[in-house]
């Protein structure tokens, strides 16, 4: 099955938001073996919108739309596909009934165009909407299927993952399996990974091996399509220990991890406390670790010491060190990370520092930037990145790369990590 992802929007086309309901669909159907050749974005008009539908059914079997369900007149989708495919619009009494509901709840008058958004394609399978009031819907006519789904993200994405995605994998397998596992590196580029796993890529039948790059990060995603679950698992588990052998090194984590709930999860099960001081970043490594649940038994605090005074008031780091270094230094990284360590009281202490951009700081060319990381009453270690991405670009990656070099300084010294 082939798809293509039409966005119904003016405001997608005008910039005003960003289109990540198709990255969250293509990769959805990714792990259904589903594939996605052509993103299109259309604007709010249903002449241009009839036609790019027209040009989706020459090269797609699947065509699943995002927005255009809403109660206005820009609101078209419905309208323009049932016009399209010479079917009716009917009213779906449950959604009806939830419409209603809604309004009565809250006490306020339901307009008659709020009622819009419970018209359907007749002869569609409605999908539920458990975050907003339109409906998705499920339709097959000439071999050819369309999915509508909303366009608020908080709507589409448990939509699609729990309503349609399901229906979907029933029509794509007749007691088949489709399943998938990603592996997750870091500190180490796509070009050079692919090298590496070169021999695999070429040889590839069942399980599939897609590499895919993103935010200086790097994916395989393993794909196996067998009779049954058990055999799929096995196939990847062989495939993943193939790939293990040879870049097993850089892998942080699978699926859904990020580097931040690798990192939370190895402090927790080692039960360590950790604190940062943070120039650069300002405070953007503690909002990443704050983002993973559970984080408050390992983070206990810190501080953002933007500016010379406030390293030198806030961590009592002494000018002479800063006048003698600089504060893009390996020597002011290691005194923030040691300071704020014992100043929480923490296992670890992490000193960020450096020249985010877009001006050179401190005599540093833009990239250049000093990570320090003290565990108990080691010596601080420091690493020096020169970082090539604009301002907050530069800012995340840092974070990244802190994330990365703790993990391995603990795997280092014995502590345990899960994979």
């Amino acid at each position: 099955m082939n798809a293509e992802i039409l966005a119904v929007g003016s405001e997608l086309l005008l910039g005003q938001i960003t289109n990540t309901n198709a990255r969250f669909i293509s990769n959805q159907l990714s792990e259904l073996g589903i594939n996605v050749y052509y993103h299109t974005v259309v604007g709010d008009n249903a002449k241009r919108l009839e036609k790019a539908i027209s040009v989706a059914e020459t090269r797609a079997d699947l065509i699943i739309f995002s927005g255009g369900l809403g109660p206005t007149k820009d609101d078209l989708t419905k309208e323009t596909i049932a016009r399209h495919l010479g079917v009716s619009l009917e009213f779906d009494d449950i959604a009806l009934t939830y419409i209603e509901q809604f309004f009565a709840k809250r006490g306020r008058p339901m307009t008659d165009n709020n009622r819009k958004q419970a018209l359907i394609l007749a002869g569609s399978e409605v999908l539920a909407n458990h975050h907003g009031m339109a409906p998705g819907m499920i339709l097959t006519k000439d071999e050819r299927t369309y999915i509508l789904l909303p366009g608020p993200p908080k709507e589409l994405e448990p939509m699609f993952q729990f309503e349609a995605k399901p229906k979907l994998s029933v029509m794509l397998n007749t007691g088949g399996v489709i399943a998938s596992h990603v592996m997750r590196f870091y500190g180490i580029g796509e070009a050079e990974l692919e090298v590496r796993v070169q021999d695999i890529l070429d040889s590839q039948t069942n399980p599939t091996v897609a590499p895919l790059a993103s935010d200086g990060e790097v994916t395989l995603r393993v794909t196996a399509k067998t009779e049954t679950e058990q055999e799929a698992q096995q196939l990847i588990a062989a495939k993943v220990a193939e790939i293990q052998a040879l870049v097993g090194d850089y892998q942080y984590g699978s699926d859904d991890d990020s580097l931040a709930s690798k990192t939370v999860e190895m402090l927790l099960d080692n039960k360590l406390t950790i604190a940062a001081a943070e120039s650069l970043t300002a405070g953007l490594f503690q909002s990443e670790l704050a983002e993973i649940p559970g984080v408050g038994d390992a983070l206990v605090g810190g501080v953002v010491t933007y500016t010379e005074g406030a390293k030198i008031k806030q961590l009592g780091i002494s000018k002479e060190l800063l006048d003698t270094h600089g504060i893009v230094s390996s020597e002011c990284a290691a005194a923030m990370a040691s300071t704020v360590r014992k100043k929480f009281g923490t296992d670890i202490g992490i000193g960020l520092t450096g020249a985010a951009g877009p001006t050179a700081h401190d005599h540093q060319p833009v990239g250049t930037v000093w990570i320090g990381i003290a565990i108990g009453d080691e010596e601080p270690i420091t690493y020096l990145l020169h970082l090539s991405g604009m301002r907050n670009t530069n800012r995340l990656r840092t974070v990244k790369f802190t994330c990365h070099y703790l993990m391995q300084l603990l795997e280092e010294r014995g502590f345990t990590k899960r994979y």
